[in-house]
């Protein structure tokens, strides 16, 4: 009997496609009845092939540009490539007649699936499933309006222009600024990327703005009124203050000048003056629902989280807990049909007693029954709001136990969700002037008079607000004191991942045309399944690192903007880029572009890109480059930087930016011209690994390393020295050093063996326990201080002894029982 093969986005997609169309039996990796086989990817399972890696671990400019004439597909990991074989085979069944695409509604979805198709080779007949909602009604509605293949082939081709274009520029433009940076050899890795660079633009920027800040004094007058129920604090004002747009330094309290203050201050001393109130009534409604990058930027505001730890955590209470719904979504509405699944979501958390829900969560969840709030509403259920996916919300399925971070998520979105179907907050608003000789004071309160959604959030109403004492209308109040207050502007903070993700979201406020501006609105630079990924990447490339919650740009991500700047490579840096992109894909979904056209402006820009960076012969690129405080440790003159060096000014000395293939920060700069610094990590050696050193500039004024032979090797007596072991290679005494565990026979001036151990291995201390069992059992402890060099993730491991050699040996995960 001829069938259909049915393949979704995600497992659960597959789970609940075979619930709503009934009479399902499972296999293992598929659900089958007389009609349909259902099966589905895990998301990309597929992406474009990269070029060969370079050959002696160079890349050269002369290579570039790479414009393939057909784009390969390779499977993304050895997991997506199982999958792949279990789709070929079911693709390839005699019964499978025709394919639907049930992947997700939008133009990642189609990738997914175009690719699944494309890799299997078949020509077998296609149908779209369109649908945007996981109802049974929607499901089924959705099979009976199945669209043609060809009405949706626009958004297939919108949808690899997208991919083979961020390819196009991502790997021609790493390539050539790699082979730039890299003429003076080494290999100093430089990626750049459509959406990656901007992103570091956007912090470089404000980095630049913070440096160059220039404070400025201003003063303000802060008074202490008598009424007669009490005193209260006030601040002065300039009544004819105007806001000015353009100087956000300019505010109604602030006085630029201490002879202004003092003069106005005179005035105010020892005077009584009239004060009266305008009370107005105000509400504020509850934030609407979360999407991925607003429930990231919560999570990283109130508990420090990571954008990638919020991502992975709504992940496991999406996959393993059921509890949420898909979390990769930038839409902040339900489905117009979702009224009903609300409802029995809400009626079990009002009926639930587990140790997840609490008390208040409950009773909430009772009002919303009881009061029946839970009808249509444009700003909750809204179709028009809806892309690929909806709103992050609580599922039916109520968890009895999660971890601590997994509860604070689910309960971000499980607040969130019920505050959504309160009423308003409603608050009363008093602003109080006291006037005195012309001049103006205020004093601002805020009542809640009714907390509306914020009893979710365990708030009560207030009566009465302590800091705001009641008076009469035009009252007459005494002057008890007034205090000239001396202030600094400050300068624009540094961006977190809460505040820069909600930048990347808002990207098209950045842009001036009105057209890209729109264009660029409805994504945002990246994806909110991207953003966390893209941040990650800007860290571990080291263009950026984290100091606390701050994001700060490193000296490698200074070099790049001032490359691409020499360089007039202003595509990569600005958000336009991915303005014209997207105002340009959704015509190629209009049929209102072909997608030839698109690509070959991108095969251009690619050209352009690689061109102007072979073409640029100047020995040095144009920068704000500095000048060191610390002078030239050859001739005393002044020290400064380059494009390529640090130099001296008077002389021939310099040293390299990137020795190690590893960037000078430039403090750690400021610190070698004393001769010496570190050890420092994160250094590559010819054959791409990691390793740690001190940096010293020798006697010829040249820059070397220092592992540790120059100042730990000192001689000393080893008969009063403990033995802590054999050596595993020479099977003489091992010693305690200075900053090493060392054989005997590397302590000599022959030097008969090389066997040393750093007490210090990627900032884990090796304490001399530690090493005494190392030596005897060929293990240490599990160990849980260590730090990887790429990532900067601390991670637990065993040190293991192997043919003399240190390795480290990972603690095996314990399976879980279902």
């Amino acid at each position: 009997m001829n069938k259909q093969l049915i393949i979704a986005e995600k497992p659960s997609v597959a789970n609940d496609i075979s619930k709503a169309l009934g009479g399902f039996k499972k296999d293992n990796d598929f659900y089958e009845n007389e009609e349909y086989v259902i099966a589905s990817s895990i998301g990309h399972l597929l992406t474009l092939s990269a070029p060969n890696e370079p050959s002696k671990g160079k890349w050269n400019l002369s290579s570039l540009p790479i414009i393939p004439n057909k784009f390969e597909l390779v499977p993304i990991d050895k997991k997506s490539s199982e999958r792949l074989k279990i789709l070929n085979k079911i693709i390839k069944r005699k019964d499978i007649t025709s394919i639907i695409n049930a992947c997700d509604a939008g133009r990642e979805g189609e990738l997914i699936f175009r690719y699944i198709i494309e890799f299997s080779k078949t020509k077998k007949q296609i149908y779209r499933l369109w649908f945007q909602s996981m109802t049974k009604d929607a499901i089924q509605t959705a099979f009976k309006n199945l669209k043609n293949d060809e009405q949706l082939k626009s958004l297939e081709y919108a949808a690899r222009s997208r991919a083979e274009a961020d390819w196009l520029i991502g790997i021609n433009g790493t390539r050539a600024m790699t082979a730039f940076n890299s003429k003076d050899g080494g290999f100093f890795k430089t990626t750049v990327g459509r959406v990656q660079t901007p992103t570091l633009a956007i912090v470089s920027k404000r980095e630049k703005q913070i440096k160059e800040f220039i404070p400025k004094n201003y003063w303000e007058l802060l008074a202490i009124f008598v009424a007669n129920n009490g005193s209260y604090e006030s601040k002065w004002i300039n009544s004819s203050f105007k806001k000015d747009e353009k100087d956000p330094e300019k505010k109604e309290s602030r006085i630029w000048s201490y002879e202004k203050a003092a003069d106005i201050k005179k005035e105010c001393e020892n005077s009584t003056g009239l004060a009266y109130d305008k009370s107005k009534k105000s509400t504020q409604l509850s934030p609407i629902l979360f999407d991925l990058t607003s429930l990231q930027r919560e999570a990283n505001t109130r508990f420090g989280l990571s954008a990638k730890t919020t991502l992975n955590l709504a992940q496991s209470l999406y996959e393993k807990h059921k509890a949420l719904t898909y979390p990769r979504t930038d839409s902040r509405h339900l489905p117009e049909d979702y009224i009903s699944i609300v409802f029995d979501t809400i009626q079990s958390l009002s009926n639930v007693n587990t140790e997840i829900i609490d008390d208040i969560t409950s009773n909430c969840a009772k009002q919303i029954i009881q009061n029946k709030w839970i009808r249509p509403n444009q700003r909750i259920f809204n179709d028009k709001k809806i892309s690929d996916h909806f709103a992050i919300v609580p599922t039916l399925q109520i968890p009895n136990k999660l971890s601590e971070l997994e509860t604070k998520i689910y309960f971000m979105v499980l607040k969130r969700f019920l505050a959504v179907f309160f009423p308003a907050a409603e608050y009363l608003n008093t602003i109080r002037i006291t006037e005195i000789n012309k001049n103006k004071f205020k004093t601002e309160g805020k009542v809640l008079i009714n907390p509306g959604w914020l009893s979710v959030y365990g708030k009560d109403s207030q009566i009465t607000d302590v800091n705001l004492v009641s008076i009469n209308n035009n009252e007459t109040v005494i002057n008890k004191s007034i205090t000239i207050k001396n202030l600094n502007t400050k300068p624009p903070t540094r961006y977190n991942e809460a505040t820069l993700l909600s930048v990347m979201e808002g990207a098209g406020k950045l842009i001036e045309d009105e057209d890209l501006r729109e264009a660029i609105s409805e994504r945002g630079l990246g994806t909110p399944a991207t953003r966390a990924s893209i941040i990650e990447g800007l860290i571990s490339e080291q263009y950026l690192r984290r100091d606390g919650k701050e994001l700060i740009p490193t000296a490698k991500a200074n070099q790049l903007m001032t490359l691409l700047s020499g360089l007039d490579i202003k595509e990569l840096t600005s958000p336009e880029l991915t303005g014209e992109w997207e105002q340009k894909l959704k015509e190629i979904e209009q049929n209102r572009l072909e997608s030839s056209i698109f690509m070959n402006e991108i095969i251009g820009m690619t050209e352009v890109i690689v061109k102007k960076t072979k073409e640029y012969d100047s020995k040095t690129i144009p920068g704000d480059y500095v000048v060191f405080e610390n002078p030239c440790p050859k001739c005393g003159g002044k020290f400064a930087e380059n494009y390529r060096r640090y130099s001296c000014l008077q002389c021939d000395f310099s040293i390299s930016k990137h020795p190690g293939s590893r960037t000078f920060e430039l403090q750690e700069v400021e610190d070698l011209l004393k001769i010496k610094i570190g050890p420092l990590d994160n250094f590559i050696s010819k054959s791409f690994r990691s390793f740690s050193a001190t940096l010293y500039i020798n006697k010829d004024w040249k820059l070397e390393f220092d592992f540790g032979q120059n100042n730990d090797d000192v001689i000393f007596n080893t008969s009063e020295q403990e033995i802590l072991g054999c050596c595993p290679k020479c099977s003489s005494n091992i010693f305690e050093n200075k900053s090493s565990y060392i054989c005997a026979n590397n302590i000599n001036e022959d030097k008969k063996c090389d066997f040393r151990i750093n007490k210090n291995i990627l900032h884990q201390e090796i304490s001399k326990d530690q090493m005494i069992k190392l030596l005897s059992t060929g293990s240490t402890n599990l160990l849980d201080g260590f730090i990887s060099a790429k990532t900067k993730r601390k991670f637990k491991a065993y040190l293991i002894l192997n043919n003399g050699k240190i390795s480290f040996k990972f603690e095996k995960k314990q399976k879980t029982k279902n």
